[in-house]
Parts: C-alpha cells; sequence; structure tokens
C-alpha cells in the first residue's frame, strides 16, 4: 500500500514511524515531512493546506491512502479535496471538522447529542474560561481564576480575531480520549494526560502541549468513557448528513459529577499521538484503511501493558516565539540510549541539523512502568542540547508515583 501522510510535525513523524511497520506497506511518502521523516520515506515540498498540490502529488505518486495529520487542513477541506476526486483519506471533510474549528458547533453538537460539557455563559463571570471559536494551536485557552487574568484573557483572545466562547470553571483531572471513526463504528485507542502549560506546575501560559503519558492510572475505562462522548457525537454528526472518519479525539474534565468535555479534536493529538503509537500492538496503518474505507469493524490495534512518557523540547522562548535556524546536538545519543526521539520542527541546513519552530523535538520513552519510562525519557532527553532548549521536569511526576 502507498500512502501519503500529510503534515510536518512529531505527531506525523510518529504516525509515519508506526505506519513503516506495516507489512502491507509498500511507500511511505510525506508532504512536506521532516528530516526524521526522510529517515523512513520520501518527503515532498508541497504545503499540508494546499488541496490542490495535494492532489497532484498524490495522483503522480498513485497512492492509496492520505493520512492528514494536522487539523488546518482538514477544517479547510484538503480532504474533501481529495476525497471527491477518488482517493482515500484518513481524516474526515471540513464540515465534520467543524467539531474541533468551531467550538460554538461543537457545544451544539454535544447539546444535540445529550453529551455533557461545560456549560456556556452568557457574560464572563469569575471563575470561567474563556475560549477563542476557531483554531488556535493550543493557545485560545484562558483559565480565569482572578480580575487580571481575565483582563489579559479577554485581550489574548481578542487577539485571535474571533468570536469569544464563555464557559463555567470545571475543576478536576483532565484526560485525552482518542477513538478511529469510520462514520459509524469506533476503534477506541488508549487514553492519556497531557500537559498544556509551558511551566512546571501548570504554569504560564496554554501551548501546544508540552509532554504527555500513557496509560493514566486510576481513571474509567476508556472504552465506556467513548460510550458517553464519542459514540453519540458520531451519531448526531452522522445523523446532519456530514459523518465522522478519521480520529476524533475528545478532551475530558474527570469532575466529581462524571466526566465532561472540554472540547473535541478532529485529528491524533500532539504530543498525545507520540506515546500513544509505540504502545500499539496491530497493523495501524490496516485500521486507519478501514475506517477511511467504511469498514472499520474488525481492526485490531490493542494496547500493550507498556508505559510511554514524552518530553516536548521547546525553544527557550516558546510559546510567545519560535527558534529558527540553531543547531541541535545529541539526538542519536539520546536514540542510543533507548528512547525515540521524534522530529516536531527541524530542519536540515548544510547537513546539519537545526530548529525550526517552537516546539522542537519530542523524545519518547517506552518501558514496563511509568516510572522507567519517565526516567529514561529524562536521561535521553539530557542528551540533546541546542540553544535555549526548555521543557518541563514534572511530566509523568505523580503518576509514576501513584502507579507505583
Amino acid at each position: 500500500m502507498r500512502v501519503l501522510v500529510v503534515g510536518s510535525g512529531g505527531r506525523e513523524h510518529a504516525l509515519a514511524w508506526k505506519l513503516a511497520q506495516s507489512p502491507s506497506l509498500t511507500s511511505l511518502h510525506a508532504a512536506p515531512g521532516n528530516p526524521g521523516i526522510a529517515g523512513l520515506g520520501t518527503c515532498h515540498p508541497v504545503r499540508p493546506d494546499d488541496g490542490e498540490a495535494l492532489l497532484a502529488l498524490a495522483r503522480s505518486l498513485a497512492v492509496d491512502l492520505v493520512v492528514v495529520g494536522p487539523e488546518a487542513p482538514l477544517v479547510a477541506g484538503v480532504g474533501d479535496t481529495l476525497r471527491h476526486a477518488g482517493i482515500a483519506v484518513f481524516g474526515p471533510s471540513a464540515l465534520a471538522a467543524r467539531i474541533e474549528g468551531s467550538k460554538a458547533f461543537a457545544k451544539d453538537v454535544m447539546r444535540a447529542a445529550g453529551v455533557q460539557t461545560a456549560e456556556t455563559m452568557a457574560v464572563a463571570r469569575l471563575p470561567c474560561v474563556i475560549k477563542a471559536d476557531g483554531l488556535t494551536a493550543g493557545k485560545g485557552v484562558f483559565v480565569c481564576r482572578t480580575q487580571e487574568e481575565l483582563d489579559a484573557a479577554l485581550r489574548g483572545a481578542a487577539a485571535h480575531g474571533r468570536n469569544l466562547v464563555i464557559e463555567e470553571l470545571l475543576e478536576g483531572d483532565e484526560l485525552s480520549l482518542f477513538a478511529l471513526v469510520d462514520g459509524q463504528n469506533i476503534l477506541v485507542l488508549p487514553e492519556a494526560r497531557d500537559y498544556s502549560r509551558v511551566g512546571d506546575g501548570n504554569t504560564g501560559p496554554n501551548t501546544g502541549g508540552m509532554g504527555c503519558y500513557s496509560p493514566v492510572p486510576n481513571v474509567p475505562d476508556p472504552h465506556e468513557l467513548a460510550e458517553l462522548v464519542i459514540t453519540p457525537v458520531i451519531q448526531e454528526l452522522a445523523r446532519r448528513g456530514t459523518p465522522f472518519l478519521g480520529c476524533l479525539y475528545a478532551g475530558l474534565m474527570l469532575t466529581a459529577d462524571g466526566p465532561r468535555v472540554l472540547e473535541f479534536n478532529c485529528r491524533f493529538g500532539d504530543p498525545e499521538t507520540q506515546s500513544l503509537l509505540p504502545r500499539l500492538d496491530g497493523d495501524l496503518l490496516a485500521a486507519l484503511a478501514a475506517a477511511a474505507s467504511g469498514q472499520l469493524t474488525g481492526a485490531d490495534v490493542a494496547a500493550t501493558d507498556d508505559s510511554a512518557v514524552t518530553l516536548v523540547l521547546a525553544a527557550g522562548s516558546y510559546p510567545e516565539q519560535q527558534d529558527i535556524g540553531t543547531e541541535i546536538e545529541g539526538v542519536e545519543a539520546a536514540e542510543a540510549e533507548g528512547a525515540l526521539v521524534f522530529h516536531a520542527a527541524t530542519a536540515l541546513r548544510d547537513g546539519e541539523l537545526v530548529t525550526n519552530g517552537g516546539r522542537i523535538l519530542n523524545v519518547t520513552a517506552l518501558r514496563p512502568s511509568l516510572a522507567a519510562a519517565r526516567e529514561l525519557a529524562y536521561r535521553a532527553a539530557e542528551r540533546i542540547s541546542f540553544r535555549g532548549v526548555r521543557y518541563r521536569r514534572d511530566i509523568a511526576e505523580e503518576a509514576a508515583h501513584v502507579a507505583g
């Protein structure tokens, strides 16, 4: 099977890494890809949001399946352009992708489906959560407990140039829940927990994600959670004539009154994918192809008992600014420790690996326990260096103690 992965981040590198293990894969391509993906397949200089160029590339390569990683191309309708031309796509239509592209639309779908979520507020009253209604790369959500935070949130959300959604502030532990979907049927993946704030102790501004781990101790069974929050939404989208095909990702808050949906995303999480995929046993390519063709029943990618911890190595000024062109050292040394290193924002300059964005590399460790995975992830991360490198020091710390 000839596969084209669309995107250039750590999520796409992890997808390419897992798909490369499939016995049914004959050739792997990426648009545009990154230096890490280039070690697994062929990269092509095509933008992820250029549907017509992707279509021309897919046709020239005679690909059998296109796997779209990022949310922006899906919301923009890249999947529709390819699918209407007869090319199989793992990723939803633009109409179904509104579940992430518009928080107001997602609220409407959840209300109709009877899925519990945070209550919407007509005016901002403390405590509350301010959200920009659109794609913000994880940086459009503001938790407000003080007037100062609320004032800053209103300014920050307005900077995204979109309407605002104001919600009640829910308390509890967050959880990421994923399912492969073929329009009607779902295949539930392992749960994960990510860290969205830039600083230790969940301080500082929100980011696209600074690390994660899987499995998560002492949480409800992911299959039971999926029946509560994912299946009803899939059924509601199908009822509206916009069936969802792809990966549906629910961000949950486990409150004292039960799980509540914070948001839905129309794609694999980043960096959760980098922890989830190493834990999967089975042919992921077969499962994605089955979902894309509406025949997911019977597919199997069961989780192993291993634990995974992923650290995001970011630029020193992230999330405010990116870092471009700084030399990176130590990737091979980190891999020699036994960790996986996924390229998230890297480039090659005169044959040297350099930084090319905000979240630069993802270091993932897979071990029999969370404690062992965490120890390896941090040991490997210490081997990597570039000017200003920063990463959180508390990823999976509490969970490792709980899990024992």
